[in-house]
């Protein structure tokens, strides 16, 4: 009979349910966050406390074992947010500790795909957000973005745009998580709006908008008109490259 482990969706809680199983001694574990768990009376339940100590010693034993590259894997993995993503993770750190040869390179192990895929996934959604992520200047000069990536890909453009943009502060928001990243010329932290009547579905609204705003946008769409030669418009290949799901993000696109 499986056991059922319930953790509260974090990373470092995964990481300590690992522990748990090792340290409970079961072999068969399915992994369930909190929110989407749906009681019955014959499961074998297990609620896992995040214990830091308990990930933090999976997370060094891990990377005795696994190349930076994998490792990454597994994080980009768990971005994902999706629930199947956890269980693979959990069953391929299993298999990562229960074999002493390399195991990065057997295919064979559904798991060990089952990353990789997640891992391509979530590297385009990436890719696509540092393409397609457009600022907006707000009245006291910051600059301001909102996004509703598919995967929770924010902690991996951080580096990105606090290279590209060192010199103005900015914000993206994430609409769809409720979290953003906020930059202060000093350092990127992460923000949540608790009381915003200026900023609607994750937009600001006009009024809190730097004046010129409007203006760089008419220029900006007309540019795009002017360039854009009907003769050669190809949409199967322009919606391969730019998906219409990204294109609430373009100016020229609205």
């Amino acid at each position: 009979m499986s056991s059922i482990y319930l953790f509260d969706g974090s990373f470092e809680g995964l990481l300590t349910a690992v522990f748990d199983a090792y340290e409970l001694k079961n072999n068969v574990v399915r992994i369930v966050t909190d929110s989407h768990y749906e009681p019955s009376l014959l499961d074998d339940v297990h609620h896992v406390v995040t214990d830091e100590n308990k990930a933090t010693r999976v997370l060094n034993g891990l990377r005795k074992k696994l190349s930076i590259d994998w490792q990454n894997r597994i994080f980009k993995a768990y971005l994902s947010e999706l629930p199947e993503a956890f269980q693979h993770i959990f069953d391929f750190l299993r298999y990562v500790f229960d074999n002493t040869t390399k195991v990065e390179t057997n295919y064979g192990h559904p798991s060990v795909i089952a990353i990789s895929k997640l891992d391509k996934s979530v590297n385009r959604e990436r890719h696509r957000m540092k393409a397609f992520i457009r600022f907006q200047e707000t009245a006291d000069g910051s600059f301001y973005a909102a996004v509703d990536p598919d995967y929770n890909v924010l902690p991996l453009i951080v580096s990105f745009f606090k290279n590209r943009y060192a010199d103005q502060k900015w914000i993206i928001y994430d609409i769809k998580r409720k979290y953003g990243l906020y930059y202060d010329l000093h350092e990127v932290i992460s923000v949540t709006f608790d009381f915003v009547e200026e900023v609607k579905d994750g937009n600001p609204q006009t009024a809190v908008l730097d004046e010129k705003e409007s203006l760089y946008s008419v220029l900006w769409s007309d540019y795009f008109k002017s360039t854009n030669i009907p003769a050669r418009k190809n949409m199967k290949l322009h919606l391969q490259h730019v998906p219409k799901r990204y294109w609430k993000y373009l100016t020229e696109k609205q």
